[in-house]
């Protein structure tokens, strides 16, 4: 992806897979969004915990219990690097056993997941889901049972396919000029492509966002990326909550 920036500061985030890069389309992080705290572990299935960092250090341990981390992950994390660009780390829950959750990684490869420790975060929930079905080319978004928007998408070339899989919404970008390839808003996600080892100077992770030419929508054309129509982005921009979930199905 093109350098983006976010709201109130400039960000550049290179590494987005979404398309050839073209022009200077510089999105910026969106404002935040809604999300109603809970420590309720006996939830309707369509509802996801979502587990937001409280420490400047949230330790990754591969077993409840385990003596020593295996990594960490900085609070908040940084878009591009940059110190002034500070985004919530958040996590998407797989599970919790007594007083740890299995989380879903942001690193590669895909479907890595760790335990953490729930003394570390905040638990929230969301009611929202996407999925994503390659097959037909389509997006459907959930607010708890009721399918909230549903509408063709562009999805990755053969050459650069878009990887099946169970993700999270990790950073929300809005466009100061929706009419690039980005549309007006990008949504990045926690996979990575598996077949772009880096992508415009960063590490190629995926992503949902708008476009600049609704003509492709139905098609395999993108690096990896996820691009649905202008409208539908925008309308889900104040909705999905950070950490939100994203199924991915061949």
């Amino acid at each position: 992806m093109r350098r983006l920036s976010a709201l109130v500061v400039v960000v550049a985030l290179s590494s987005l897979v979404a398309c050839t890069p073209s022009g200077d389309d510089r999105p910026t992080l969106a404002k935040g969004q809604a999300r109603v705290s809970t420590t309720t572990t006996t939830l309707p299935p369509y509802i996801s915990l979502i587990a937001e960092a409280r420490v400047l250090l949230v330790e990754v341990f591969d077993e409840p219990d385990a003596a020593t981390p295996v990594r960490a992950f900085g609070n908040p994390w940084f878009v591009n690097d940059d110190p002034k660009l500070p985004v919530k780390q958040v996590f998407l829950v797989k599970q919790a056993v007594d007083d740890w959750y299995e989380v879903y990684l942001p690193v590669r490869p895909n479907g890595t997941t760790g335990w953490i420790r729930s003394r570390d975060v905040t638990i929230t929930q969301s009611p929202y889901r996407i999925v994503v079905e390659l097959s037909a080319h389509r997006i459907t978004v959930y607010n708890g049972e009721s399918i909230l928007l549903q509408e063709s998408v562009a999805i990755g070339k053969p050459s650069t396919p878009t990887p099946p899989g169970t993700y999270y919404t990790r950073v929300l970008l809005q466009a100061p000029d929706p009419n690039t390839v980005y549309g007006p808003y990008a949504y990045p996600l926690s996979g990575h492509s598996d077949v772009l080892t880096s992508f415009n100077g960063g590490d190629g992770e995926l992503g949902i966002h708008g476009n600049n030419d609704a003509s492709v929508l139905g098609q395999s054309v993108t690096a990896g990326c996820i691009r649905m129509s202008n409208e539908g982005i925008t309308s889900l921009a104040p909705l999905i909550s950070l950490g939100s979930p994203v199924e991915i199905l061949a």
